[in-house]
C-alpha cells in the first residue's frame, strides 16, 4: 500500500469514526436514559435529529432502542469498509461485507465501553465536579454496565468492578468480535 492510500485510509477512518460516534452515542444516550438537559446530550440530539427523524418513520424505536441510529452507524461502518477495500483495489462479496460491518460495529461498541469505563473510573478517583456535563453523560452510560458488579469486588476499600468489566469487554473483543471478523473475511474472499 502506498503512502497516499495510507493517508486516505486515515482520513476515511477519522471521518467515518466521527459519524459512527455521533449515532452510537445517540443510541446509547437513549438506551441509558441520559439526562436530556445535559448540554452534551442536546448537541447529540441537535446534530442527529435532522437525519434520524425521517428514518424513524420507517425504522421505529423499539422500547428505548433507536433502530434508526443503529442502522445509520452500521451503514457508516459498511461505507468505511467499502472505501477501505477500494483503496487497496479489492471488492469483497456482499455477505462478507455485511458480516465485516457487523464485526466493526460490535468492536466499536466494545472499545467505546472500554474507554468510557476507564475514563469514568479515573474521574471517580479524582476530585471532579460531579455535575460537569461530561461526567454526567459518561456516568449515565456506564452505570448499567457497572451496576451488577458494584460493591461486590472490593479489596482494601477499592472497588475493582471497573477492572472486571474492562477485562470482560476485552475478552469479548478477542473472542466474539474476532470470530465474527474471521467469518466475514472468509465470506468476503480474504484469508
Amino acid at each position: 500500500m502506498n503512502y497516499l492510500a495510507n493517508a486516505g485510509g486515515l482520513v476515511i477512518g477519522f471521518v467515518f469514526g466521527a459519524i459512527v460516534t455521533l449515532f452510537v452515542l445517540r443510541f446509547l444516550a437513549e438506551v441509558c436514559r441520559a439526562d436530556f438537559h445535559n448540554p452534551l446530550c442536546q448537541v447529540l440530539y441537535r446534530y442527529t435529529n435532522p437525519i434520524l427523524q425521517p428514518l424513524r418513520r420507517v425504522l421505529p424505536t423499539w422500547r428505548r432502542w433507536n433502530s434508526a441510529a443503529l442502522v445509520l452507524a452500521y451503514l457508516a461502518e459498511l461505507i468505511k469498509l467499502l472505501l477501505g477495500f477500494a483503496l487497496v483495489g479489492a471488492m469483497p462479496s456482499v455477505p462478507g461485507l455485511l458480516v465485516l460491518g457487523l464485526a466493526e460495529l460490535v468492536d466499536y461498541f466494545v472499545m467505546l465501553y472500554v474507554v468510557l469505563v476507564f475514563a469514568w473510573s479515573l474521574m471517580s478517583m479524582m476530585s471532579t465536579d460531579r455535575y460537569h456535563p461530561v461526567i454526567r453523560l459518561v456516568g449515565s452510560l456506564v452505570e448499567p454496565v457497572l451496576r451488577p458488579l458494584r460493591g461486590r469486588i472490593v479489596l482494601g476499600g477499592l472497588d475493582f468492578s471497573p477492572a472486571v468489566v474492562i477485562l470482560v469487554l476485552m475478552l469479548l473483543r478477542v473472542t466474539l468480535v474476532m470470530m465474527i471478523s474471521d467469518i466475514g473475511m472468509r465470506l468476503a474472499g480474504g484469508t
